[in-house]
């Protein structure tokens, strides 16, 4: 939330001894003070005057060029943003239909980040530093002083401001107000390009140290997760289903996926012996003698279920049809995954294209399942456990530790349940550290995040300050504006201001409660 900072343009007051205006404030200050009062408090500091000022001064003429881009910005964002608050006012009498650039502005502003209360803190920081900055700067280039910076709290919300002397700024010429005014609202914008550029960028910045967009890596499997005690943190997402995962992007596209997949198919699946659904799409190539010596399901309650810790297997054709199943098979999941596909639900990739790849001492195995349920394999690989690096050091001294490497390094698991489930429960970013050391690994994630909630809080306070409505930027910048290009008289451009304030204010309102009570 931003505070006012300027009185609005008028007749400058003049010091009563000298009858001139005051361009600087002639008083000290402390260090700091703070006032207190029953809904507001505030904290005042000075020293920031000296070097800003200074900072400002030695590099007005360019810093005037920059800021004179930032009043187009202002004055393009205060008529979108007033544009909008007709949209929402015709949408609210029921004159224009729902608006989808008008929705996006709204949620914009009301967006409220709060995964993280650290990152939306950060965040905030440097967005109203970046906005107070903005006003400092374009003021100290015009060689205005500023009063003090404060950090205040009114009622319940938070802000912070920079004061000017208000007779100063009421003898400006009004395209020089305009610079100051709409400094904060520019300096925001660019802080969205910034991170924005910087997120583009971030998988360059971090090449040296990191691997962006191969396999995602898991930060984070909470103990509610369905797949927790299969995949833990550290381990990295090779493929699902044989197809390869690059990005956690790609985990929830395939989960999706494979969710779609199973709705669609659910009238392929055929019943069997009342102990599940057999899906003809999956399937694998299970030598003869392992399903000899299979072991038989057992009944319970007139129900077949295999032993704990196995499997129902039913053999299946390589193409749809009507067949009655006669036999199935009691099998470990565990070495069923590692031979060969059959079947039209995996890849072309895998099975070259062919529904039946199976030689003849082979014969194409489905595994039975709950109906609802998805049956998902998940290829990982644990590249920085102890174990495999352990391993892989003692694995260039010898080559009998190779055959190990599979078992300590990674592997392969069998998940049947709600995929989409699965897919949400475990964090993954998709940046590899090229090391093994702790800290690095949640690095790039604490960059992405407070990359994005910065550039959301920056794009917040931009739009908000745009708003023509009371106590914020927007009042400033529409008072100067009509100043300079309008002829209208000081009454009438009193009335329009108040006339476009009150409506913007209450309409704003209006708007932010209609998005919190009821969504958009």
């Amino acid at each position: 939330m931003e505070g006012r900072r300027f009185r609005r343009f008028g007749m400058p007051r003049r010091n009563p001894q000298t009858h001139s205006p005051n361009l600087l404030p002639t008083h000290t200050h402390t260090p700091s003070a703070s006032t207190i009062s029953c809904c507001y408090c505030d904290y005042k500091f000075w020293a920031f005057n000296d070097p800003l000022f200074h900072l400002g001064r030695n590099h007005s003429l360019p810093l005037k060029a920059w800021f004179s881009v930032g009043v187009g910005f202002g004055l393009t964002a205060l008529l979108a943003a007033s544009l909008l608050l007709i949209f929402e006012l015709g949408r609210a009498l029921t004159l224009f239909p729902n608006h989808l650039l008008l929705d996006t502005f709204l949620s914009s502003v009301s967006a409220n980040p709060l995964n993280d209360a650290v990152y939306v803190v950060v965040a905030t920081l440097v967005s109203v530093s970046v906005h107070e900055f903005g006003h400092a700067l374009a003021a100290a280039s015009e060689g205005i002083r500023m009063e003090y910076v404060a950090v205040f709290v009114a009622c319940i919300f938070p802000g912070a401001l920079v004061a000017f002397n208000d007779d100063v700024m009421q003898a400006l010429p009004c395209f020089t107000a305009l610079r100051v005014y709409c400094a904060g609202i520019w300096h925001n914008a660019v802080c969205c390009a910034v991170c924005g550029l910087a997120l583009l960028l971030l998988p360059v910045l971090l090449f040296p140290f990191y691997i962006h967009g191969e396999s995602p890596m898991v930060l984070g499997v909470p103990s509610t997760s369905p797949l927790s005690g299969y995949l833990s943190r550290g381990d990295v997402i090779v493929s699902v289903d044989g197809v390869p995962i690059r990005n956690a992007q790609e985990w929830m596209d395939m989960a999706a996926f494979l969710n779609e997949l199973s709705l669609n198919d659910g009238n392929h699946n055929v019943d069997v012996q009342s102990v599940g659904t057999v899906s003809n799409r999956k399937g694998y190539c299970v030598p003869n003698p392992m399903m000899e010596e299979s072991k038989q399901m057992l009944i319970l309650d007139n129900q077949y279920s295999c032993p704990d810790g196995l499997t129902s297997f039913t053999t299946v054709p390589c193409a749809y049809t009507s067949i009655n199943i006669e036999k199935t098979y009691c099998l470990n999941a565990k070495d069923v995954v590692k031979l060969n596909k059959c079947g039209d639900g995996w890849p072309p990739t895998i099975t070259n294209g062919s529904n039946c790849i199976c030689s003849q001492d082979e014969s194409c195995l489905s595994p039975i399942q709950i109906p609802g349920l998805i049956w998902v394999e998940v290829t990982y690989s644990r590249p920085y456990s102890l174990e495999c690096l352990r391993v892989r050091r003692k694995s260039f001294a010898d080559s009998r530790y190779s055959d190990s490497m599979e078992s300590n390094c990674g592997g392969t698991f069998v998940f049947v349940g709600n995929v989409i489930s699965m897919a949400r429960s475990v964090q993954l970013t998709a940046y590899r550290p090229r090391w093994a050391f702790p800290l690095g690994t949640y690095l790039p994630n604490v960059l992405e995040r407070i990359l994005r909630c910065t550039f959301q809080v920056s794009l917040t306070l931009a739009l908000l300050n745009s708003l023509p409505v009371y106590l914020l930027d927007g009042e400033s910048i529409l008072e100067a504006s009509l100043l300079h290009f309008t002829l209208l008289s000081p009454r009438k451009r009193r009335t329009v201001v108040q006339v476009c304030l009150f409506g913007g204010t209450v309409i704003s309102i209006l708007a932010f409660l209609r998005i919190v009570l009821y969504g958009l």
